[in-house]
């Protein structure tokens, strides 16, 4: 019998075991390997695997919308699905030359539309292959490694790394520098999203991507609205209270409660405090439990009463249930996008320059923010998704998708950590969560 592997956000668990049509979602964390789901539950994707797949480009992504993946899996954001028989090995080789117009971009699931895929290769006549086997950042991480740090190549030209982890790979000088000069269309970039403390210049990543991490809460529960972090410590709501996994989002949140500007905190002393108010809220039983994406199911269910979570889930649970709200609290929240980086070894520059510049226009990235509602990193995108009428449009109106100046102003994005300050962070992050 055939089996699709599946994985659970976040290092926790499932509540109910995944539905077989489970289909990913590209959340912002990372994921841990559950189970096994029988691929012969699965009579659509048998279609899809076995059917005729002898056009260009290669595809391995998702066959479903955005929405359909929501009904289907019940959760949002709940899993990301591997499949091992269209996913390409990531190992050692040469790579591609420059003068075959190919290029290879690893991605996260449910993370691009066929269309934009099947248009760039028409219009470029570039060889273009897709895969979405980008799982979780250290777990990619450890897979390109051993060929990386032994100045070997790999075979995507383009992966997809969360901020934290380019910053990485930029540090340990796995990347490439951009050529900008071919991605005129970067003159659309946010405002907001230039130049990175780790990248100053946008020299060597693009952001793919982006969201919000701030506090989700059901108002039906609280009886209130929320508006700052000290509300996840009100001793009303003790006990229905939920934290994410993702540390930087968590931590983050803390740390600018006490007024601190996380773009700036590069050692674990500096942020030794968060850690101990975070501790203290588990050990006193104001916190229910620490989540990855299946926070969704608690919050719409009253189970929990505010959580930290992400702007993207909720604008996809409050249209079922509009007791769900989000804020940026008034102290700040955390600003988290995906990136595209040039992967060392790669000798496509000049595929991987013309790919970022479509992905840059407008036009092109408002199909994608229709797809994926996430929030876009090119300007003019609301203005298009006006253009495409119908549900498109309606988003364009959406506050999570399109936040106003004063809370923008108020969206923090983490630098970088050296990799012994890294290991510090996760190993107290870890011992609270799993005492």
């Amino acid at each position: 019998m055939s089996l699709l592997r599946i994985y659970w956000k976040g290092g926790q668990k499932p509540p109910v075991p995944p539905p077989p049509m489970s289909i990913p979602l590209r959340p912002p964390c990372s994921h841990n390997y559950i189970g096994l789901v029988p691929l012969s539950t699965n009579n659509n994707l048998r279609r899809y695997i076995m059917g005729t797949r002898n056009n260009l480009p290669t595809w391995s992504g998702p066959k479903y919308s955005r929405r359909d993946f929501l009904v289907r899996s019940g959760l949002v954001g709940a899993g990301a699905l591997s499949l091992p028989t269209l996913l390409a090995a990531c190992g050692g080789g040469s790579s591609t030359t420059a003068d075959t117009k190919s290029l290879f971009f690893e991605n996260w699931p449910g993370y691009m539309d066929e269309e934009t895929v099947a248009l760039f290769a028409k219009e470029t006549g570039i060889d273009f292959k897709y895969t979405e086997a980008f799982l979780d950042n250290n777990e990619y991480f450890a897979k390109i490694q051993p060929a990386l740090s032994q100045g070997k190549t790999i075979d995507p030209d383009i992966l997809a790394p969360t901020f934290w982890m380019a910053a990485r790979l930029i540090q340990l000088g796995w990347v490439q520098k951009l050529d900008k000069s071919s991605i005129p269309n970067i003159a659309n970039l946010r405002d907001d999203l230039k130049n990175p403390s780790w990248d100053n210049g946008n020299e060597y990543s693009l952001p793919y991507q982006t969201g919000i991490a701030g506090i989700a809460y059901n108002q039906k529960v609280t009886g209130r609205e929320l508006k700052s972090v000290e509300d996840l410590f009100d001793p009303a709501f003790k006990g229905k209270i939920g934290v994410l996994t993702e540390m930087r989002d968590t931590i983050g949140l803390l740390l600018m409660a006490e007024g601190k500007d996380i773009t700036k905190v590069d050692t674990f002393d500096k942020a030794a405090n968060a850690f101990d108010r975070l501790e203290k809220a588990k050990s006193d039983g104001q916190i229910r439990s620490f989540t990855g994406n299946e926070y969704t199911k608690d919050l719409s269910a009253g189970n929990f009463a505010a959580c930290v979570g992400w702007s993207g889930d909720v604008l996809q649970i409050s249209k079922d249930n509009p007791d769900v709200k989000f804020i940026v609290p008034e102290e700040g929240g955390t600003s988290w996008y995906d990136t595209m980086v040039w992967v060392k070894g790669s000798e496509n520059g000049a595929s991987v320059s013309s790919w970022m510049n479509y992905l840059y226009d407008p036009v092109n990235a408002a199909r994608l923010t229709s797809f994926v509602q996430y929030m876009s990193p090119v300007k003019g995108v609301r203005e298009e998704l006006v253009k495409l009428g119908g549900e498109s449009a309606a988003l364009a109106e959406n506050p999570l998708l399109f936040p106003d100046d004063a809370t923008v102003k108020r969206l923090q994005t983490w630098g970088g950590l050296s990799e012994a300050e890294e290991t510090k962070f996760d190993e107290r992050f870890s011992s609270i969560v799993g005492a």
